[in-house]
């Protein structure tokens, strides 16, 4: 299930109406950067800055348009700590413990110190400023964005993408995943049940997915049909894509049902395929009998995927580390292989993640 929902058509006559009444502050609930640092104190959460001026067109389209969105609006309310910034704004604003202020407060159209440090020397307007919640890590998109330009973004801080993969790289994911229906299914998919039929005995991969994880959605409908690593799961795997919400599935003559845990309600069946370890987003590795090897959490680029199912899927894990592997493959080439993107193949965390927050 997506979570972005466009308007309905019996939506559209009010469109008119409630792009007028929210020029302004559109339908995001916006904070000041005071308000937005002390609740980030009790529940963190990552903030949205959106960087604007007074005379800037675009800004208020913005508004009207994107931030006028009820789903993407409700998005950033709910995951968010949203934050207006008038870059010529003549206030004082304390930010991560420091204090900034405009740069010529006499001069109407001076830029704010604030807004120099979250755009560099290019002040461009309307900015967006998406920012981690411990404010360490930010990401800067200029120009207007309309609701699908904004949604990977969203995404991409929200669940916790920025950590392992460069954003156009899950940009490019998540427009295949949710507005491309002709994208070419490279990989063989299939039910976990007619892998444990099949005759062929291959390892086998599970890529989980639920109705409220947007990356698993980008991982389970395009990251695995990317032409590297379609390639290798077809040559050493079986692929299941499994609904970790599903009611009931049936594996080794057992019955698994749907229960709760860590507060959100699974398929019980998670807990023995991943060991205990499942997360989201991850995949676990199984053995030709359907044992678990390995879990692997946090969204991983199409090449860090392609290693990590080289690794297991010809064995080596049998005889070297990951590291020694990583080593090695490196030491054969000139550029270094990518093959972590963020994952250590070590135990995920056992508590169930929804949002990355």
């Amino acid at each position: 299930m997506q979570v972005f929902i466009r308007w309905g058509l019996c939506c559209l006559f009010l469109i008119s109406s409630i792009y007028a009444q929210n020029e302004v502050d559109g339908l995001v609930n916006w904070l000041t950067f005071k308000e937005a640092q002390e609740k980030n104190k009790t529940v963190p959460k990552p903030f949205l800055i959106d960087v604007y001026t007074d005379w800037c067109g675009w800004c208020k389209v913005m508004m009207r348009t994107t931030y006028s969105n009820s789903n993407i609006a409700g998005y950033i309310n709910q995951y968010f700590y949203p934050v207006k910034l008038n870059a010529e704004t003549k206030d004082t604003i304390e930010y991560d413990g420091q204090k900034y202020v405009s740069t010529q407060p006499d001069y109407p159209k001076s830029p704010h110190q604030l807004a120099i440090k979250l755009l560099g020397n290019n002040l461009a307007y309307p900015s967006t400023v998406f920012v981690s919640s411990d404010l360490k890590t930010s990401f800067l998109s200029q120009g207007y964005l309309k609701e699908q330009d904004i949604e990977p973004f969203l995404v991409f801080m929200v669940e916790a993408v920025y950590k392992t993969v460069p954003f156009n790289v899950f940009q490019g994911l998540f427009r295949d995943a949710f507005y491309n229906p002709g994208m070419k299914k490279r990989a063989g998919v299939k039910l976990i049940s007619e892998v444990e039929s099949n005759t062929n005995k291959k390892k086998t991969v599970v890529f989980f997915y639920t109705g409220f994880c947007n990356s698993c959605k980008v991982m389970s409908q395009a990251l695995i049909h990317d032409s590297l690593v379609a390639n290798v799961l077809n040559k050493f795997y079986h692929t299941v894509v499994m609904n970790a919400e599903e009611d009931s599935i049936v594996l080794k003559g057992q019955k698994y049902k749907k229960q709760m845990i860590n507060g959100y309600p699974f398929n019980s069946i998670v807990v023995p395929i991943t060991n205990g370890k499942f997360t989201l987003p991850s995949f676990a590795i199984l053995d030709e009998l359907l044992n678990p090897i390995e879990t692997i959490a946090l969204f991983q680029s199409p090449e860090s995927l392609m290693h990590i199912l080289l690794y297991f899927g010809e064995d080596h894990f049998k005889h070297i580390s990951w590291d020694e592997y990583v080593k090695r493959e490196n030491s054969k080439q000139n550029t270094p292989t990518p093959p972590t993107s963020g994952a250590k193949l070590q135990p995920a965390k056992k508590s169930v993640k929804k949002g990355g927050k």
